[in-house]
């Protein structure tokens, strides 16, 4: 009897642990699976913020140029605003300056008449900053002033246009089809000669007459390529070899326009072109 008991429980025994190998075995072999499978997922989302993070990288732009563009439609934008006058005014499309300066000016205004003296600095300052006063911090590149009267013929009278071909003088060949009459006195030696509504001549001394027949030439061939605002009526402008007394003046209507403050006088021009619109 004790034989048969002994026996029945070694093959229960025996059963059980069968059974709970049976149970253990299947998650053995699994495993390493599964921990190959933990890592698809990881390089998965490696690469996912990867490409995520390239997405969002903003793309590149010429900063130079934008930047260049931007300062100087800001700043004329906020010259307009400063002036607080309700003259009809134009302003230029833009100003030559220095590369690697900002455009700036100072500004004064009164019921008839506004004055602007365009600036270039090497730091950014703000339209009658106080520290434009100081020539370290900024250069005058050129002064405008519109003047308005009480008519457009009195505001004619401002203009000093002639008609060089009528007044007589010395020809000479400024190249393109035009002419230019050359006059000298006290020591000076003009150059004039007409475009539209225009009265343009050069001065020199008499000493270097070459010099004034050269910057005239020079202006003409400009003036190609290069629109002056169409004045009404007329307009007038006097280019100076030795870089003084440079001034280029037009009306528009009751108003009259007046550059100066210019040293280079093919700059001068540049300027007066960039109210052409």
């Amino acid at each position: 009897m004790k034989k048969i008991l002994f026996t029945c429980m070694l093959l229960s025994f025996s059963i059980v642990s069968a059974c709970s190998d049976k149970e253990e075995k299947p998650n053995v072999p699994n495993k390493p699976q599964e921990e190959q499978q933990a890592n698809v997922p990881n390089n998965s989302q490696e690469e996912q913020q990867q490409s995520h993070e390239h997405q969002q990288e903003p793309p590149k732009t010429n900063k130079e140029n934008t930047v260049a563009s931007n300062t100087q439609a800001g700043a004329l934008k906020n010259i307009k605003d400063q002036l607080k006058t309700n003259l009809p005014i134009t302003l230029p499309k833009g100003l030559p300056i220095t590369k690697g300066t900002f455009l700036t000016a100072t500004t004064k205004a009164e019921a008839n008449q506004v004055e602007i003296v365009f600036l270039e600095s090497k730091e950014h300052l703000s339209i009658n900053d106080s520290k434009l006063k100081q020539p370290d911090r900024a250069t005058v590149i050129a002064r405008l002033s519109v003047q308005q009267y009480e008519s457009t013929d009195e505001a004619n009278e401002q203009i000093s246009f002639e008609n060089y071909s009528q007044n007589g003088g010395q020809k000479v060949d400024l190249g393109y089809n035009i002419k230019g009459y050359q006059d000298a006195g006290v020591g000076s030696l003009w150059t004039g000669w007409n475009e539209g509504r225009w009265a343009i001549a050069t001065h020199t001394r008499t000493e270097n007459p070459e010099a004034g027949v050269k910057l005239a030439k020079q202006a003409v061939q400009f003036l190609e390529t290069h629109m002056l605002p169409i004045p009404k009526q007329n307009g007038f402008a006097r280019l100076d070899v030795y870089e003084s007394g440079n001034l280029i003046v037009w009306q528009e209507g009751k108003l009259v326009y007046t550059l100066d403050s210019i040293k280079d006088p093919l700059k001068a021009l540049e300027i007066a072109t960039a109210f052409y619109h």
